[in-house]
């Protein structure tokens, strides 16, 4: 059963709200502990606005497990700083394939996130990664469902090209798929490689995918990566990039499910094959080092 606790009680887990761990679009995150024998570590988030789990008069929160390895856009950061560990990062792409997985397949109402991305998936302290923040999700009758959206949501950079456009078809969980995979080829470094002097083209704003199929078909891809990285960890990364570039497949129903995702990764890398590549020149497409930097998680409207 749930169990529900006090405002006061709220106040007195984090300390009169002492230590904020983030900020998000629908409020304030703060580390705390649980009033119980356990003491056990929380994350509570304070929600702004109107919509909440628990509530006492105005007053809205949420309570989470605390997650002591932070998020997974953190630990992108510190691992590449140093030496890649891939196999740690190959298994977190497992971890967040079999958690979309999950979700659009295995709960009683199936849902979809709309705004996978690296803030949104949590570490624990074994380095097991958890889907957080469903603030956007929408649930669906089946997986195969087109959902209907009033508004565009998602975070830039990572939404599908769908939820911009009925042109490109209709939202669905393929566009989890598209995000997700734009997640993995962040993961390995892709989105923030700088390709002066290592690319065909003179333009540094070049969508970055392009480059990935430039070095695949020259057969260079890891040259990316440095020349340290072992024969075992070459193959990590490469699945991973032919993994990732199936996700962001321009039309939907060109796009893996999830449980393909699984599968691809888990299985040989013999047994993939190179995806046609994603067009280019879509409108909503921009330079990579312009959004990089951008968070902003939304419900924004925008012309169909």
């Amino acid at each position: 059963m749930l169990k529900r606790y006090s405002y006061e009680s709220v106040k007195k887990m984090t300390n009169s709200f002492a230590h904020v761990l983030g900020k998000g679009g629908f409020g304030t995150v703060y580390k705390g502990k649980l009033p119980d024998a356990s003491g056990r570590d929380i994350a509570l988030k304070i929600l702004d606005g109107s919509k909440g789990f628990c509530n006492e008069g105005s007053n809205r929160a949420i309570i989470y497990e605390f997650m002591p390895n932070g998020s997974l856009d953190k630990f992108i950061s510190k691992t590449m700083s140093k030496k890649m560990d891939w196999k740690i990062l190959y298994n977190i792409a497992v971890g967040v394939a079999r958690g979309l997985e999950y979700l659009h397949n295995s709960c009683v109402s199936k849902i979809v996130h709309f705004d996978i991305k690296p803030q949104n998936i949590l570490m624990d302290e074994d380095l097991c990664p958890k889907i957080s923040d469903f603030g956007l999700a929408k649930l669906c009758k089946n997986k195969e469902s087109v959902i209907s959206l009033l508004d565009a949501r998602g975070t830039i950079g990572y939404i599908a090209p769908e939820v911009f456009s009925k042109n490109f078809g209709g939202a669905s969980h393929k566009s989890d798929v598209y995000s997700y995979g734009m997640v993995v080829l962040e993961m390995i470094g892709a989105k923030d490689m700088k390709r002066v002097g290592n690319s065909k083209s003179d333009n540094v704003s070049m969508y970055f995918p392009d480059w990935i199929y430039e070095d695949l078909e020259r057969r260079e891809t890891m040259k990316i990566f440095g020349d340290n990285i072992m024969e075992e960890e070459e193959k990590i990364v490469k699945k991973m990039v032919l993994v990732g570039l199936w996700c962001i497949q321009t039309n939907p129903s060109d796009r893996p499910p999830m449980r393909k995702v699984v599968e691809m990764l888990e299985g040989s890398l013999e047994a993939l094959q190179v995806p046609p590549k994603p067009l280019s020149n879509l409108p909503f497409v921009t330079a990579w080092e312009s959004v990089q930097d951008s968070q902003e998680t939304s419900s924004f409207s925008i012309p169909r």
